[in-house]
Parts: structure tokens; C-alpha cells; sequence
């Protein structure tokens, strides 16, 4: 598994929006992506927002950044700016088992 992260500094007045508009409309889009599979928004706070999208292989983590960078351009560009990006490896994971 690989995980893309993107930390994104933000007006925390701005925060709701955002919040809304990301699980409307960017969630259904990227867990719709092939080798999904987990995507996880939070609000650090003070003006800090980031998100860590995991996928089963490499080019899906990567391309997830390009998918997620050109949606926030044409959806919510005015209220958060380009991100720092991190990607890489998972070298350890646990889920806690439902049901």
C-alpha cells in the first residue's frame, strides 16, 4: 500500500466549507478511484487542514494527488490554496475490524 498526503494552510473561517464541499463531492470521487482504499480528512487546527488518501499501489497514491489538486482547482480554489505534498510507502497498518 502507498499513501499520498497533502497538507493545505488555510482561513480557519473557512473551514465548514471546505469540510462540506470535500465529502460531497471529492470523497465520491476518490473512492471511486481503482486501488482505493482509505481517505481521511483532519483538522489540525489553526489554519491547518490535511489528508492522507491510501491506495494498494504507488501510481494510484500518486495520481490521487493530481485528481485531488485539479478538483480543488475547479471547485474550491478560492479557500485552499496548492498543498505541500509527502507520498510513500505503508510500512505499517492496522485496522480495527467491524461487524
Amino acid at each position: 500500500m502507498f499513501a499520498a498526503i497533502r497538507r493545505y494552510h488555510i482561513d480557519p473561517d473557512s473551514l465548514d466549507e471546505v469540510v462540506r464541499q470535500v465529502n460531497e463531492g471529492f470523497v465520491p470521487l476518490i473512492s471511486d478511484m481503482p486501488g482505493f482504499v482509505v481517505y481521511v480528512a483532519l483538522n489540525a487546527g489553526q489554519g491547518e487542514y490535511g489528508t492522507v488518501s491510501v491506495f494498494e499501489d504507488q501510481d494510484r497514491a500518486e495520481e490521487s494527488n493530481r485528481v485531488a489538486e485539479e478538483w480543488v482547482k475547479e471547485n474550491i480554489g478560492d479557500l485552499l490554496p496548492s498543498p505541500d505534498y509527502a507520498a510513500g510507502e505503508v510500512v505499517a497498518y492496522k485496522a480495527k475490524q467491524t461487524g
